[in-house]
């Protein structure tokens, strides 16, 4: 039998490891992983050794050569949810990564972010260093509901390749109530409809039963009186228009930031991005689509496709972080399977022409 070719990779800014899921699932090896927050790290390395670091990018002394280097450079500066502040320290991290690319000299590297990146200075000069280096890079936004993921949350995904042109995973999913997914599914009759919240959670009890993460909140009787006012779909005005007795004045006199406050999800619909306080209604729709209360622990780890048998170790909000700024393991596994035949393919045309150089020398 014939030994499936394993590639390294290392993942920068790697979180609890969702990156490194999708490309351990997809049959590469990781070989190094940094990220700065102590919890993630332990939970990463509880789950793919001892080779997570934690520590600042900057400070690593140097970076092991690698097939690959993934990552995610903090997007607070970019993000629509902050003030996107041009001068923002964070918006500069991509030069640590942009060093390891540097060091370890990989066929591919693969940065994601959140899709405002694509149309900042930053981003021309990210290309502008890497094509420096030798690679040809590309950035497009993929929405994780179209590659299966249960979960409406579109990045920016920065691919740059010194093997060939990127190539992005084509979309396995289409949206059934979106007119653009109508019309894909008339051209790829393969494509499957959206993963629900059904498919997702659908099995766990209504009750959380405190095993594995399925761990429930102690909410006031007068926050369950909230909850059951907003129907499946609904959000913070179904409250108001049930209890303004029972409405924040700041809810109703907010008009600007995030205004889908308090909001219950579908069982027939993926969810809405899944942040890092997904256990507080008040910060998005992250009510159950039936139970009232907020989603668990591990509901919000299946909407990041993160398997069951995975280990989050840390306290309650150390590993609601570590859910939420994940890159979705589906996703990932996507991004990792096209990184994975644009390599094969190199290698391939690279043997190509071995052997025809071989022939031409005994002609």
């Amino acid at each position: 039998m014939t030994k499936k070719r394993v590639f390294t990779v290392v993942d920068l800014f790697s979180g609890a490891g969702g990156f490194t899921v999708g490309f351990v699932q997809a049959g590469f090896d990781p070989v190094l992983a940094v990220d700065n927050d102590g919890p993630s790290i332990n939970t990463y390395n509880a789950n793919f050794g001892g080779h997570g670091v934690c520590s600042d990018i900057n400070d690593v002394p140097a970076f092991p050569e690698a097939d690959v280097v993934i990552g995610g450079p903090p997007c607070q500066g970019f993000s629509n949810l902050g003030l996107r502040l041009a001068d923002d320290p964070r918006n500069q991290l991509w030069r640590g990564f942009l060093r390891c690319v540097r060091e370890s000299r990989p066929q591919v590297f693969v940065m994601e972010n959140v899709p405002p990146i694509l149309k900042s200075a930053e981003y021309a000069a990210i290309c502008e260093e890497a094509e420096a280096l030798g690679y040809e890079v590309d950035g497009r936004v993929l929405h994780a509901a179209n590659y299966g993921v249960p979960q409406k949350r579109k990045r920016a995904i920065i691919i740059g390749s010194r093997i060939g042109p990127p190539v992005f995973p084509a979309e396995t999913h289409y949206d059934p109530n979106g007119r653009n997914g109508q019309i894909a599914l008339a051209t790829r009759s393969d494509l499957e409809p959206w993963t629900t919240a059904r498919d997702a959670i659908g099995d766990l009890p209504l009750k959380p039963d405190e095993r594995n993460w399925h761990i429930g909140r102690n909410p006031r009787p007068e926050s369950i009186v909230r909850y059951k006012c907003v129907p499946p779909g609904g959000n913070r005005w179904d409250l108001y228009r049930e209890r303004p007795d029972l409405t924040p004045k700041c809810w109703i006199n907010k008009v600007s930031g995030g205004t889908d406050l308090f909001g219950r999800l579908e069982w027939d619909k993926p969810s809405f991005t899944i942040r890092t306080e997904f256990f507080k209604p008040e910060k998005g729709r992250y009510l159950h689509p039936q139970a009232h209360r907020p989603i668990t622990h591990r509901e919000a780890a299946r909407f990041q496709t993160f398997p069951d048998d995975f280990v989050f170790v840390g306290t309650k909000i150390e590993v609601a972080r570590q859910i939420g700024n994940a890159v979705p393991c589906g996703l990932a596994r996507h991004i990792a399977e096209s990184v994975r035949k644009m390599i094969l393919a190199h290698e391939r045309r690279s043997s190509d022409r071995r052997r025809r150089r071989e022939t031409a020398l005994h002609l």
